[in-house]
């Protein structure tokens, strides 16, 4: 089975029509999660052939996997019914980087911030308990090597050790389901690069409390691993707030 087909199905696509079926799936994926196409709305697939100039194969396939995402619903004899958010499968990446693309990018900044919040303080604690000393000591160089990228200004590493720290603390907590988080988080903050939402030379505050939790978590206290990462939560949401308001401005950037 090839895992990368909707539902794991094996699918035989020319290179050409691959490509024009991610085109497609980003280009209808983001007009619907920006409300461009509204819930409620019915296509067929005779429109979006000539909306996006592509096969009906290709339409199809596009289809299917917006429908593995609850974004649309085909109904007999009605067409392809556009669902509304709460239908939505929230926790996949595509619906996250699509719904980032939109008006309502704060909205989704702000949910996952929340989401994470929850759950990524906890992982900090209970990775000080179960982490074990390689990962530990791999935690605390992983911190050091993103304060000298944030010094130095190098937003495109600074990114890369960001989103392997999160993605390492998750990990580290022992439980699958928080370390699946990773995709999510590593969206957010892929989002934030891309969107101007993280300043180009990193908070000084944010670079310690990521020393922080690396540091508690190697001396294993993780009362103290718990309350850096709830301050990264709220120190990144605070940046991302005042970046998006100052844009909002008369003459904003």
């Amino acid at each position: 089975m090839n895992p990368s087909s909707p539902g794991g199905a094996r699918t035989r696509h020319a290179p050409a029509e691959v490509g024009l079926h991610a085109r497609v799936l980003d280009r209808l994926g983001t007009a619907i999660c920006s409300g461009d196409v509204t819930a409620g709305s019915v296509l067929s697939i005779e429109d979006l052939v000539d909306r996006y100039q592509v096969s009906r194969s290709v339409i199809r396939e596009v289809l299917r996997v917006l429908a593995s995402m609850g974004l649309i619903e085909t109904r007999r004899r009605v067409g392809i019914m556009i669902q509304p958010a709460e239908m939505w499968s929230v926790f996949e990446p595509r619906v996250i980087r699509w719904r980032l693309a939109s008006d309502g990018r704060m909205a989704q900044m702000r949910s996952i911030t929340e989401l994470r919040t929850a759950i990524e303080p906890h992982a900090a604690g209970l990775a000080a308990e179960r982490v074990d000393d390689d990962e530990a000591s791999e935690l605390v160089g992983l911190a050091a090597k993103m304060w000298a990228a944030g010094k130095a200004g190098d937003e495109s590493r600074f990114l890369g050790l960001d989103i392997d720290f999160h993605r390492r603390v998750l990990a580290a907590s022992g439980n699958e389901m928080f370390a699946k988080l990773q995709l999510i988080v590593a969206e957010v903050l892929a989002g934030r690069h891309h969107y101007h939402l993280m300043p180009h030379y990193p908070d000084e505050r944010a670079l310690q409390l990521h020393t922080d939790v690396a540091q508690a978590i190697q001396r294993r206290d993780g009362a103290r691993a718990r309350e850096a990462m709830v301050g990264i939560m709220e120190q990144g949401f605070a940046e991302m707030k005042s970046m998006w308001e100052r844009a909002a401005e008369p003459g904003g950037v």
